[in-house]
């Protein structure tokens, strides 16, 4: 009773933009750019049109034969449609399954094979790129978002269905599937539930709660990413107007921020390293936040100052939370003008009292230390209930209620949780690369990315970027480098080619393996050249 009765008033994500203009109608929704599914809409929305537009989606895909518990695989060309089309689908009691637009198709077929036959939703740019013909014989149907194909449904071919009204699912129903980063391999297809997207809603509204005013919020989230939907879920049933990027090329972001003056920033850690720039900008696009949140991982302690520094707020906060796609949010830490996170960037902060709980397991027999970290491990209801299609891969990572993070770290006196490394790429005997890492990027500020890896038979190698792919400074770096752990020389890359998740993390396993093959070297850059934009699509 106690589950139906806090489920039922948690994240029913079906409804949410149904419920979002019952209460605030006239609230908007700004996209930087188009949708693929109905481009005439425009970039600005009512919650009234969005809910319109979810319940007409909706609707089609019922006509195209979906029923509740069938599985509906996205994976389409990136943009927000890839969020509204989840959401339709949960409405006529799908299940949504979420795939980045930048995995490649090898591994698109791999995953749907673990779904086992599902829907597919995708676009005739995907089909006719990057998708195999395997994906017709694995799917029970496909249906385009955009585009035509002959082989395919599109949804425009099924405008003008009978609306479907919402359908009420059990809160412990499967409501969405995400993938994970796939940072040390194949991604894993991670099952939430009304529950536990609840469970991890509760933690991230206190953010907003310090908001008095109902100020514009601006969001740089994968689109396949469950945090997107609790950050849309806080946001828009409070009636905050809302600003939705795909796009986070600093000039581009400059304009819009200049335009909007939003109060609270969510994206992914590399992007807010990428968005430094604007601290800087005449035009002032940081001036009026008052909350920088990422829900991702530590941020570098240069970051946070550089980002905080640039608001005009009275007390800007910048709140950290250490989480993963499985558990959610279940660390904090926030940071002011007045506190400076130099002399301690690797503590990631401490649980949510009564909703998260964290340990560190001895790996040695005896108390986990920066010298000696142990197996970091949590505790929340906003833990995934399997992994779809690998059930005892998900039993073998699950100790009763403990999650076993991947990471390694260790508590301080005061209950502080500090991250050194992951499990996968810990140097024996160099310390913690991140914190290393840390120090780096405070003492030179050109760098854009920095990223330490072990080698075969020598020193650990650092991978370094800059910012517009600028030589580096050696002299800098022989300054920089004096008094930490021996490094091989550097290594230079554009950033562009570093290979990344769309949440932007670097996949350092990888990285490792194309520097050991000779992968690209950074090519001088042209005159007044820039790194390519980054794009979001995919989740931690």
């Amino acid at each position: 009773m106690l589950l139906q009765r806090i489920g039922n008033r948690g994240i029913r994500l079906g409804t949410l933009f149904d419920r979002a203009a019952a209460k605030y109608p006239t609230n908007v929704l700004l996209l930087d750019h188009d949708l693929d599914i109905a481009p005439e809409r425009g970039r600005s929305l009512t919650m009234t049109d969005v809910a319109d537009l979810v319940s007409d989606l909706g609707s089609r895909l019922w006509r195209a034969g979906l029923r509740p518990g069938d599985h509906l695989v996205v994976h389409k060309s990136n943009a927000f449609d890839i969020t509204l089309l989840a959401v339709a689908a949960a409405r006529i009691g799908a299940v949504p399954v979420l795939l980045s637009p930048q995995l490649d198709g090898d591994t698109v077929v791999a995953l749907l094979r673990r779904v086992e036959r599902p829907y597919l939703l995708t676009d005739a740019a995907k089909l006719t790129t990057t998708l195999p013909e395997a994906v017709f014989a694995l799917s029970h149907r496909v249906l385009l978002a955009s585009g035509t194909h002959g082989r395919a449904t599109s949804l425009a071919e099924l405008a003008g269905a009978p609306r479907i009204p919402a359908l009420e699912l059990p809160p412990d129903h499967r409501t969405l599937v995400t993938h994970t980063s796939g940072t040390t391999g194949l991604p894993k297809l991670a099952v939430h539930t009304a529950f536990s997207l609840q469970a991890r809603y509760r933690p991230q509204a206190l953010a907003t709660a310090l908001m008095r005013r109902r100020e514009p919020v601006a969001i740089h989230v994968s689109f396949v990413h469950s945090r997107l939907f609790t950050a849309l879920a806080i946001s828009l049933l409070r009636g905050f107007p809302v600003a939705i990027l795909a796009d986070s090329e600093p000039g581009r972001v400059a304009e819009l921020f200049a335009r909007l003056r939003p109060a609270v920033l969510e994206a992914h850690p590399n992007t807010y390293l990428r968005w430094e720039e604007l601290a800087a900008d005449d035009l002032g696009p940081l001036s009026n936040v008052k909350l920088f949140s990422s829900t991702f991982d530590a941020l570098h302690p240069r970051t946070v100052r550089t980002l905080i520094g640039a608001s005009r707020r009275r007390s800007p906060r910048f709140g950290q939370i250490y989480g993963q796609s499985e558990v959610g949010p279940s660390v904090a830490r926030s940071y002011g003008k007045h506190r400076s996170p130099d002399a301690d960037g690797r503590c990631v902060g401490i649980p949510f009292p009564g909703m998260t709980g964290v340990r560190v397991v001895s790996r040695d027999g005896k108390r986990p230390t920066s010298s000696s970290p142990g197996y970091i491990e949590i505790s929340s209801d906003g833990r995934i209930r399997t992994y779809l299609g690998e059930d005892e891969r998900f039993s073998r990572q699950a100790d009763e209620r403990w999650w076993r993070m991947g990471d390694l770290g260790y508590r301080t006196r005061w209950g502080c949780l500090h991250l050194m490394d992951r499990e996968v790429d810990e140097i024996p005997g160099f310390g913690s690369t991140l914190s290393v890492e840390d120090r780096l990027f405070s003492r030179i500020g050109e760098l854009a990315e920095v990223v330490i890896i072990p080698t075969e038979d020598g020193a650990p190698l650092p991978v370094v970027c800059t910012k517009d792919d600028r030589p580096l400074d050696l002299a800098a770096w022989r300054e920089a480098t004096a008094g930490l752990p021996e490094m091989a020389a550097p290594l230079q890359w554009r950033r562009a080619d570093l290979p990344q998740t769309a949440t932007t993390k670097i996949k350092r396993l990888e990285l490792a393996g194309l520097v050991r093959a000779g992968g690209p070297p950074a090519p001088a850059p042209a005159p007044g050249a820039t790194a390519a934009a980054d794009r979001v699509g995919d989740p931690v």
